[in-house]
Order: C-alpha cells, then sequence, then structure tokens
C-alpha cells in the first residue's frame, strides 16, 4: 500500500492526523508548506493526498498544488480541507479535480469515511492503471525465418530512440505487438503503454477520449493523452482518425500541450507516438482523408510489419507458441502438430494473417480431440481439390489439358507452393519433396520458375517469356 501525503501549514493538525491515520494502519508523510510538498511529489507518488487550501509562507496556494497534482498525477485523489471553507472555495476544488472538500475543524470520523472512500477509489484507478498497460496483447515477437529476423532487427534498432515509428502492414500482421516490442524494450518501458483505436471510437467523442474534459459538475476527466504521459501512445489504424482530430493531434506533436475539452490551462505531456496502418496513406492524402503534415510527422521511422503470406516458415512455430499459451490461460490440450497439418498450414491462404492463425488454433484445441497430434482434417477447408478415398477429384481446367501440359502445370504449382512455403530455401525444399538440389534446380529452370528477393524475404514466382 502507498503512503498518504498530509499538507497543511499548522503542525498540530497534520501531525494529529498522520498520528490517525498511523493508527489505522497507514503510512504517512508531512509536509508543511508547497515546497516540502512539491518535494515529496518529486520523490514518490502517493495513493491519496490531504491538502490545506492556505498555506502560509509558501510560493503555491492548495488550489495550485492542486491544479499541478492533477496535471502531473490525475490518478491520485486529492482531499481538501481548510479552516475558511465557503461553498465558492468547494466548488473551485472540485471543478479543479478534487475527490471531496472538508472543512476545519472537521469530525475525525467523517474524515475517515471520505479517506476510506478515497483510498479505494485510489486502489480502483492503479487496478486499472495497470490493466490497460498490460492488455492482453504481449509483447513478444515469435518468428525464425529471415523476413521475421529483419523485422526484429529494425524494431531493435528502434527502441534506442525517441523518435515517432510509422507501422505498416495488413489486418492482423501484428502490428501492436510490434509496437508493445518496441515499448518493453525502450528507455519508456516503466512508463504506460496506451492503445488508441482510431476506428471504434465515434468521431463526436474522440477529442474526449483523447484530452479529456473539464466540468463543472464532472470536474476534470483525464484523456488518453494524460495517461500515456511519461510513456508510449499508440494509434492503432490512424487513416480511421476524423480530420478534426488530425490537425489537433498534429499540434500536440509540435508543442507536447494541449487544452482539455471545456478547459482553459495547457497540459503538457511526454509522450512518444507509435501508429499504425494497414491503408497506403499517401493515397488517404491524395483523397483528402489524411492530412499531409501529420502524415510526414508521424512517418519518421517506416517499419513494414510482413503479413504471414511473407513468412511462412514462421507459421508452425506461431502455431505452436499459440498452443502453449491457450493451455496455460485457458487450461486447452496441450497437443503437438502433425507433418501434415503443418505443411497444409503452411500453405493456406491466411488473410487475417496471425490473427486468423490463432483463431483457428484455438477453435482446434476447443473442438478436437483432447490427445494426439493435430490432424490436417481438423483444420479449415479452403478451396482445394476435393478428395474421395484417396484420390484427388481434378479441377476442370487441369482436367481438359493434354496430359503433358498438365502435369507441367502441377509441378509449376507444387514446387511454388514449396519453395514460399520454405522461405524461397532450395535445399529445404528439395529434401522435402524428395529431390536432389541440383535436380530441383533443374526443374525450377525448365518450368520457368525463379527465386529472387522481396521485402526481405526470398520468393518464388513464374518468369514471364516472350516468344
Amino acid at each position: 500500500m502507498s503512503h498518504i501525503l498530509i499538507t497543511d501549514d499548522e503542525r498540530d493538525i497534520r501531525e494529529l492526523i498522520g498520528d490517525i491515520l498511523k493508527d489505522e494502519g497507514y503510512e504517512v508523510k508531512l509536509a508543511a508548506n508547497s515546497e516540502d510538498c512539491i518535494k515529496s511529489l518529486t520523490e514518490s507518488r502517493p495513493a491519496l493526498m490531504i491538502l490545506d487550501i492556505w498555506l502560509k509562507d509558501s510560493n503555491m496556494d492548495g488550489i495550485d498544488i492542486l491544479k499541478k497534482v492533477k496535471r502531473d498525477m490525475p490518478e491520485v485523489p486529492v482531499v481538501i480541507i481548510s479552516g475558511h471553507g465557503n461553498i465558492e472555495i468547494a466548488v473551485a476544488a472540485i471543478k479543479q479535480g478534487a475527490y471531496d472538500f472538508i472543512e476545519k475543524p472537521f469530525n475525525i470520523d467523517q474524515l475517515m469515511v471520505v479517506i476510506s472512500r478515497a483510498m479505494e477509489t485510489s486502489r480502483l484507478r492503479r487496478e486499472n492503471s495497470e490493466l490497460r498497460r498490460k492488455d492482453v496483447s504481449s509483447s513478444e515477437m515469435i518468428g525464425s525465418s529471415a523476413t521475421f529476423k529483419a523485422l526484429k532487427s529494425q524494431l531493435e534498432k528502434v527502441t534506442k530512440s525517441n523518435s515517432r515509428v510509422m507501422l505498416s502492414g495488413p489486418a492482423g500482421a501484428g502490428k501492436e505487438v510490434a509496437a508493445r516490442y518496441i515499448h518493453a524494450n525502450s528507455s519508456r518501458a516503466n512508463g504506460p503503454f496506451i492503445s488508441v483505436n482510431s476506428a471504434s471510437i465515434a468521431p463526436d467523442r474522440m477529442e474526449d477520449v483523447l484530452f479529456g474534459r473539464e466540468s463543472s459538475d464532472r470536474g476534470i476527466e483525464p484523456g488518453l493523452l494524460e495517461e500515456a504521459n511519461g510513456g508510449i501512445l499508440y494509434f492503432d489504424e490512424i487513416a480511421d482518425m476524423p480530420l478534426g482530430t488530425q490537425s489537433k493531434i498534429l499540434r500536440v506533436l509540435v508543442d507536447q500541450e494541449f487544452q482539455r475539452v471545456g478547459g482553459a490551462d495547457k497540459v503538457s505531456v511526454d509522450l512518444r507516438v507509435i501508429s499504425s496502418t494497414n491503408r497506403n496513406l499517401e493515397t488517404e492524402i491524395l483523397g483528402g482523408r489524411f492530412r499531409e503534415e501529420l502524415y510526414h510527422r508521424l512517418n519518421v521511422v517506416p517499419v513494414h510489419v510482413p503479413g504471414l503470406d511473407e513468412r511462412r516458415e514462421d507459421i508452425p512455430v506461431l502455431a505452436d507458441y499459440f498452443i502453449k499459451a491457450f493451455n496455460a490461460s485457458q487450461g486447452l490440450p496441450l497437443r503437438d502438430i502433425s507433418d501434415e497439418a503443418e505443411a497444409l498450414m503452411q500453405t493456406m491462404d491466411w488473410p487475417g494473417n496471425v490473427r486468423q492463425l490463432k483463431n483457428v488454433v484455438e477453435r482446434v484445441l476447443i473442438m478436437g480431440d483432447n490427445s494426439g497430434p493435430i490432424e490436417a482434417k481438423e483444420l479449415p477447408q479452403q478451396d482445394a481439390p476435393a478428395q474421395d478415398e484417396g484420390r484427388i477429384v481434378l479441377s476442370g481446367g487441369l482436367a481438359t489439358l493434354p496430359l503433358r501440359e498438365a502435369r507441367e502445370l502441377f509441378e509449376r504449382e507444387y514446387l511454388l507452393t514449396q519453395i514460399n512455403r520454405f522461405g524461397g530455401n532450395i535445399s529445404r525444399t528439395a529434401t522435402f519433396v524428395g529431390m536432389e538440389r541440383s535436380a530441383l534446380h533443374r526443374k525450377l529452370k525448365s518450368l520457368g520458375v525463379v527465386t529472387s528477393n522481396k521485402a526481405g524475404a526470398r520468393v518464388a514466382y513464374i518468369e514471364d517469356t516472350v516468344d
């Protein structure tokens, strides 16, 4: 349990409150003026503050300190006490974000009730903050392919800076995992990681959510920008942010300060921004849907997060990771993956990428047998040649071709699939298909199949020929 900071210029009052709270089992720190109070706040964050409005021989009064605390530590409840209490002071304190107001001379029982409630509020706010920071998403990067290693190498370089990063890639590829990896391995790892889902927030609420709000009846309600202070703010799918909000975010990036909705005071923040998108933002700019200046501010370090079609070698590794994770979190069966199922998974289409793979693994573990390896028949059936008692039913196009052309077409598509499955590794492909490496090279050349580096990965494709 964290401590309670009591700030009052009357020694008898602060020591009386302190002794009572110590008897109740609370840890207490005392401050006689604003200088001592600010020093204590700098040294460690309290769970609760009890603050006198009027502080003799101080540079700041209670309202000034309250404003600073609500700006820098919005989750800390502040109980205001004063011997000169009146309704105007109470309203002013509540408006600035005070948890409650108690007039001197106060009733001890009343004070303890307020403190007990405020401490419970503080506990809930800390727990909520921790949950939001941890989230259910992992920052662990999983893979062993050349494409994955190239991505991780880029991210390692990015973690050492404080620059803004733009993560691009298809939906479900793991852009948020990459953002969390940057956070977990950066100098801001002890600060918050606040994710903003630009598509899920209604446009008319976006500014309240980001900037917070001030009102006379509800006081100060901090927004996500304040929650991210000292850490990282992650804009998920930034292209979905309303144009009006884009211009205000641009101003925050320039000034590192903003005003809450309905407020007049400037709120300063220290945060790093990471953004992601699955769209071409340059096309969005041309269409008038995204501000070019904001794009240049956010796109300081562009990083491409590849989809599963660019890293098929990693599919078995990812599937095994998800199996172990579901076993630990949900008690689902801890199963191996058969060679046939592994091969099928590496050749399937995954439009939803890593997210889709994770969902498929979970579904198979729930609906399948509780023991034995996962078999190919348990995986979702895609548009593939139908099978009937060991026979493959040919598609109409293949069935109408002469044998030589059909065989070449099959061999070409089969070898393309296997090479891309193994990330362009000819040696591993040759071993799997049962050919000598030199023989495979000759076969590929005769079929017009070539390999080259594309987006950091070695892939195979059919060479265009001109008769």
